[in-house]
């Protein structure tokens, strides 16, 4: 089998990987009755190497509802007609969202505004009510 490389720390190896044909829902005449073309790919997080517990809360938050209480990663394809092609995009799906949550995401770092720009913006300020004070009509006209 193979071994899918996330990153240079975080592998996955097929074996991992619980693949069963399953029947696919929808339409598709008798043939959607007969063939298992749809996959069920299941994933146990606890088995990738390398994957700490801040990878696996992403992965949780990428996953939504379909992680499980018990930590596996449950993907279902049934888009294509052949068994291999919905297993090919069942993987696909799976080091998707491996991939994505591996990148660690910047820390946003609040920055004050300076005190020029909070000088210049008072002065503005200040030189706009001047404007508007000369414009008013004074009480002895």
């Amino acid at each position: 089998m193979a071994l899918h490389r996330i990153t240079a720390k975080i592998t996955l190896d097929d074996d991992d990987l619980v693949v069963e044909g399953v029947r696919a829902s929808g339409p598709g005449g008798q043939n959607v009755n007969k063939v298992s073309s749809a996959i069920s790919l299941r994933l146990d997080l606890d088995r990738v190497v390398g994957m700490d517990a801040a990878m696996r809360e992403r992965v949780a938050s990428l996953a939504g509802r379909r992680l499980t209480d018990d930590g596996i990663l449950v993907i279902k394809a049934q888009e294509r007609r052949s068994q291999a092609a919905n297993r090919e995009e069942a993987i696909a799906r799976v080091l998707d969202i491996l991939e994505r949550a591996a990148v660690v995401p910047v820390l946003r770092i609040k920055t004050k505004v300076g005190r020029g720009a909070r000088a210049r913006r008072l002065d503005s300020k200040r030189r706009r009510s001047t404007v508007k004070q000369m414009r008013r009509t004074s009480a002895e006209d």
